[in-house]
């Protein structure tokens, strides 16, 4: 048995999602995969049933009817995580934007702080084949998010993030309101809020060179407004561990 799992949501990555499920599990330190599939119609679940065949211990799939959203799919991810006995509960995407060989950074770097962000804005700017003006975009968003809530993180819509699994326990997730890329905006504020401990790693960025993006302008006005809408009821709020 593992203590650590990585979340891996997915929505159409039948060209990523093997690689980056092997890819894991070939890392010296042992880490289990939860893959939450909003019902791909690509095949993307199928694929994952079948390398549950070769990986049945370690190999986990949860399909969701519809697409419903990055953080629906994570808050789900975390709710099947913390039923059972995980110490370090890990998100990331499936497109190797994310490099599986930072997992075991992020996880050492969980053994001392309570949420280990991997992050692309902590030493310069560390993204690979983005045009400039997503990274622009990217980063002065991050910079209005902290101006706005803060908060000292660097790299507030980071994707990469290791939670112990207290963080999860104590985070109220049925309250996490957001859905698309403002979500991890949501939990870095609220991990914050709560007194968690919060470490940023550097890592580099590279964007995905198979299979479909799924940011949208949509995506990009949740987290702009989202973000005042955020603090003003943070005011109203108590942020409070059980003893």
């Amino acid at each position: 048995m593992s203590d650590s799992i990585v979340i891996i949501p997915t929505y159409n990555e039948k060209e990523n999602i093997e690689k980056i499920i092997r890819k894991v599990f070939s890392l010296a330190v042992p880490f289990h995969v939860l893959v939450v599939d909003d019902s791909s119609p690509d095949g993307t679940g199928a694929i994952v049933k079948r390398l549950q065949t070769e990986f049945a211990d370690r190999l986990f799939l949860e399909e969701r009817a519809g697409k419903s959203g990055l953080g629906t799919a994570y808050i789900y991810g975390f709710q099947w995580c913390i039923a059972r006995p995980y110490a370090y509960i890990f998100e990331m995407d499936a497109d190797f934007s994310h490099n599986p060989e930072d997992l075991p950074r992020l996880r050492e770097a969980c053994l001392t702080a309570d949420m280990a962000i991997g992050s692309r804005y902590i030493k310069g700017v560390n993204v690979v084949n983005w045009p400039m003006s997503r990274v622009l975009m990217s980063y002065f968003a991050s910079a209005y998010v902290r101006w706005i809530t803060g908060i000292g993180v660097q790299d507030t819509t980071a994707g990469f993030v290791g939670y112990r699994r207290q963080v999860l326990e104590t985070v109220p997730l049925d309250k996490i309101r957001f859905v698309g890329y403002a979500f991890q905006i949501e939990m870095k504020f609220t991990a914050v809020k709560y007194g968690f401990r919060v470490v940023e790693i550097p890592i580099i960025f590279t964007d995905r060179t198979e299979g479909t993006s799924k940011m949208s302008t949509h995506i990009f006005r949740e987290a702009f407004f989202g973000v005042i809408q955020m603090k003003i009821s943070s005011w109203f709020r108590k942020y409070q561990r059980e003893q």
